[in-house]
């Protein structure tokens, strides 16, 4: 299946580097299946959900594109949600990411409205949607930043709301990633 979007490369920690190379495998040269046999391995290296927490928030959130069900697709994508809660600015400095935890959170929140539209639980879809929605101000205005701004206009077609909260969509603004990122 293909989500909406995924975060920039990441190269400084040998782990998101391995990740990497699966992004790249999936994404440019159009095998998701070695792609998903690669998370896979690391997964299991990483020890699956007990593992660092920035590891299993990347590392289920491209393992979630890899997903030929939707259900599963879900899953992992909530996976990387609940690891994102347990992430900080500190680790994903540490490791070299060029974002805060904050800017996880879009990314993290587009892919999950996507995944319960295309399931038909549109009160959840929206929800999600209105939490990436809410947290774009966290990002850059860089090609990254832009490419969650477009998912985000796509998916609000599919929706009928707006990416502009003041636009008149049906959601509201104020559950944003400094929110969420108090869940797990």
């Amino acid at each position: 299946m293909t989500t909406t979007v995924k975060e920039p490369r990441m190269t400084a920690d040998p782990t998101l580097a391995r990740i990497g190379q699966g992004v790249e495998l999936h994404h440019h040269q159009g095998r998701p299946d070695a792609a998903r046999e690669l998370f896979q391995r690391i997964w299991d290296d990483i020890g699956g959900e007990r593992g660092d927490p920035l590891h299993v928030c990347v590392l289920a959130h491209s393992m979630a594109d890899v997903q030929d069900d939707m259900r599963q697709e879900l899953e992992w994508d909530l996976r990387a949600l609940s690891a994102a809660g347990r992430v900080t600015d500190e680790q994903v400095a540490q490791a070299g990411v060029p974002l805060s935890v904050a800017g996880l959170y879009p990314s993290l929140h587009l892919n999950l409205s996507e995944c319960y539209r295309k399931l038909g639980d549109l009160e959840r879809a929206r929800e999600h949607f209105q939490q990436a929605r809410a947290g774009i101000g966290a990002l850059a205005d860089d090609a990254y930043g832009q490419l969650i701004k477009d998912g985000l206009e796509r998916v609000a077609e599919h929706l009928g709301e707006t990416v502009t909260p003041s636009g008149g969509g049906s959601g509201t603004a104020g559950n944003g990633p400094e929110e969420a990122g108090a869940r797990s």
